[in-house]
């Protein structure tokens, strides 16, 4: 190989470097917001100061639910967190609203903040145990209490592999995994 072939090549390998450098962030930061995308993250950090949970937790929950894509599902959950209307109007009820519709759960601020006070009702009711309120917003609270009182009653401790309903266990660990995603990636 000459000089000048060397030299061009050297200089064609410090310009793909620079553009690698300038590129990279970018490259990282687009690939970053399609897999694990973040909307309302002001939204999302308030409800979980006035509710005292992670924001990972919140985030992590909707990524589960919607993927930041509100809709309302087959069954009639509605919003970003997916609620169902008994459950909104449970918590409209046991928060005071006075003014409460169901509509309002189309807007992501209402939807983040029943979604976020549900959450810490179901973490306050299994003290703190993070894996029962994730199955219980999933599976529902009457069956969740249900498998805990039937483990507790063998003597046996109640985890994820414990949940009979694969599709809440599933779902169980999808949140635990973006929860942990989210505060890597976006701080949370």
């Amino acid at each position: 190989m000459s000089s000048r072939t060397v030299t061009k090549l050297v200089a064609l390998a410090l310009a793909l470097g620079v553009v690698a450098i300038i590129v990279t962030p970018a490259v990282k930061r687009i690939v970053r917001d399609l897999t694990l995308p973040l909307q309302y993250k002001a939204m999302i950090q308030t409800e979980a100061r006035n509710e005292h949970l992670p924001a990972s937790m919140i985030a992590g929950v909707i990524y589960a639910e919607t993927k930041f894509d509100p809709r309302t599902s087959p069954t009639g959950a509605l919003g970003l967190m997916q609620i169902e209307p008994e459950t909104a109007e449970f918590l409209a009820h046991r928060s005071g609203a006075t003014s409460f519709v169901l509509a309002d759960l189309g807007h992501p601020a209402t939807n983040i903040a029943y979604g976020s006070y549900y959450l810490r009702y179901l973490l306050d009711h299994y003290h703190g145990n993070e894996t029962l309120a994730l199955a219980a917003y999933n599976g529902g609270q009457t069956n969740v209490d249900g498998w805990v009182e039937q483990a507790h009653a063998a003597g046996v401790s109640f985890g994820v592999a414990q949940i009979p309903f694969a599709e809440t266990r599933a779902y169980v660990k999808r949140v635990e995994s973006a929860q942990r995603s989210y505060h890597k990636q976006y701080g949370l």
